[in-house]
């Protein structure tokens, strides 16, 4: 079936659009200039003062409460006779307990990614990363340790899967940490089978890798290879899978392969204001551009928050692969389109265009805030080393405070209990026993939104979302390796 694509046919809408750009353009170039008057020397003083601004609310990145929230799901899963097949994604819109997937789906990586972030914390930071805790307040490393094993015995098999680009998502976020923590040689193994999966996907011809192998909507359907090749925004963050199997062996074609990649998607999906289109439709016979779409976003024309997220946190990613500046400029770019489209609340909206057309009651999107904050954390690291000047902290810290006072759950408890059992030496012997008080909702973060595009199969706005909770917990972790997560958490 032929595609077909929607009209603007309200072009005072189209208008009011162009305006929004050019004022968020104005506003982006105006900051890159304040951005020059300070120097290198003062970046160290600039980010301290701005931590104690934030401390309070960033705190709640490190509260027991996130761990507790991950455990209790974890718990459930150990409760199973077998290592799970099925991982929890979403909550519903109103409602407060996960909706499950079956694990070959994208986003099964992203819970077992959680726990082994929590491991990577608790093994590199424990020191102080506990500090003010109660000692039973969050579970025994051990019990977590077993919990990264068993939540992911049937995930290796996902390495295999040649039908999707999203072996990224599936692998790097828990097998990367268990090679690293616990030198976890099948794991590493995972990787490498994963990124030669997601290789046999990359055309030369084209300069790129194949996102999906077919799209239906509403509004326009794609199922045949032979004519449509198509490539989306989020693709950028699976680059990461080639760029360290390529690391690990060698494979000099794979690495080319994912900055051909980048390069690529920057020619194809960055607009001249730094905004992103989300799906390009390619003709496989010549790399024409057949369609420019959204699947997710408001409309075809629009920017979606979290593809832009993608754009700053991939091709940021890009860089530190590649230390080729074309990257690292990319990824500024779209930040600083991003951070000129948020209003003073510096909650990220589902999408930057929605509401100058659609009025101003639009869902958030928290998933979107924390990609993005984790993307100009990575901007703001290569800046610092380049000994350039940044505001990139400072905005990441924005936006995450921005989710910690909008957008968390009520906190979650690790209670115990007293019980007695009987000893041979001591008679009846009272021991605490550990019980799980979830709170309201089985997420650490909700005021996320998969998807809203009109067209689409099925809309959900305003719920919890797995991966908005490991990048939540990723920006907590990126901010201790930077000695950022020390000052938000000293006395």
């Amino acid at each position: 079936m032929a595609a077909t694509t929607i009209t603007e046919t309200n072009a005072s809408h189209a208008r009011k659009r162009l305006r929004s750009r050019e004022n968020a353009t104005n506003v982006a170039r105006k900051e890159s200039v304040q951005e020059t008057s300070i120097g290198h020397s003062d970046i160290t003083t600039i980010r301290h003062s701005h931590v104690l601004g934030f401390k309070k609310e960033l705190l709640n990145l490190y509260a027991p409460s996130a761990e507790v929230k991950i455990w209790g799901i974890a718990a459930k899963g150990l409760q199973r006779p077998s290592p799970p097949t099925l991982f929890p994604e979403y909550t519903e819109p109103g409602g407060v307990e996960y909706i499950y997937r079956e694990l070959d789906f994208w986003t099964s990586g992203f819970f077992p990614g959680s726990l082994h972030l929590l491991l990577e914390r608790r093994r590199k930071y424990g020191h102080f990363g506990n500090r003010g805790t109660a000692p039973h307040s969050v579970p025994h490393l051990l019990n977590l340790e077993h919990a990264c094993a068993y939540w992911t015995e049937n995930l290796h098999q996902n390495a295999l899967l040649n039908s999707t680009h999203d072996l990224g998502f599936m692998i790097m976020p828990w097998a990367k940490v268990a090679y690293e923590q616990n030198h976890d040689l099948r794991a590493l193994e995972t990787i490498k089978t994963a990124a030669s999966t997601l290789y046999s996907r990359y055309s030369s011809k084209l300069g790129c890798i194949r996102s999906w192998d077919k799209c239906v909507t509403k509004k326009y359907n794609f199922q045949d290879l032979n004519t449509d090749f198509m490539v989306i925004i989020d693709n950028m963050m699976n680059l990461d899978l080639l760029f360290y199997a390529a690391s690990k062996t060698g494979n000099a074609e794979m690495f080319s392969a994912a900055v051909q990649h980048a390069r690529t998607t920057a020619r194809t999906h960055i607009r001249p204001d730094g905004s992103t289109t989300h799906l390009i439709v390619l003709d496989p016979d010549n790399g024409d551009i057949k369609h420019r779409l959204t699947n997710q976003g408001f409309s075809h024309t629009s920017c979606w928050a979290r593809g832009q997220a993608w754009a700053i946190a991939g091709f940021a990613e890009t860089y530190h692969w590649t230390l080729d500046e074309e990257f690292l400029r990319t990824s500024q770019h779209a930040a600083d389109f991003f951070i000129a489209r948020l209003d003073e609340s510096g909650v990220v909206p589902w999408d930057f265009d929605a509401r100058d057309i659609a009025g101003p009651d639009q869902p958030s999107d928290s998933s979107a805030a924390m990609i993005a904050a984790y993307g100009m954390l990575l901007i703001h690291k290569a800046l610092n080393t380049l000994e350039r000047p940044s505001r990139y902290l400072v905005e990441a810290l924005r936006i995450t405070q921005a989710v910690c006072v909008n957008h968390l759950n009520p906190p979650a408890s690790l209670l115990e209990r007293e019980t007695q059992v009987e000893t041979v030496e001591h008679g009846r012997v009272q021991e605490a026993v550990q019980h799980i008080e979830m709170g309201l909702g089985d997420t650490i973060v909700n005021g996320a939104t998969i998807n809203n595009f009109e067209f689409a199969p099925r809309r959900w706005a305003d719920h919890g979302l797995v991966y908005a909770d490991y990048y939540f917990l990723l920006v907590g972790n990126k901010l201790l390796d930077m000695g950022i997560g020390a000052q938000i958490m000293a006395r």
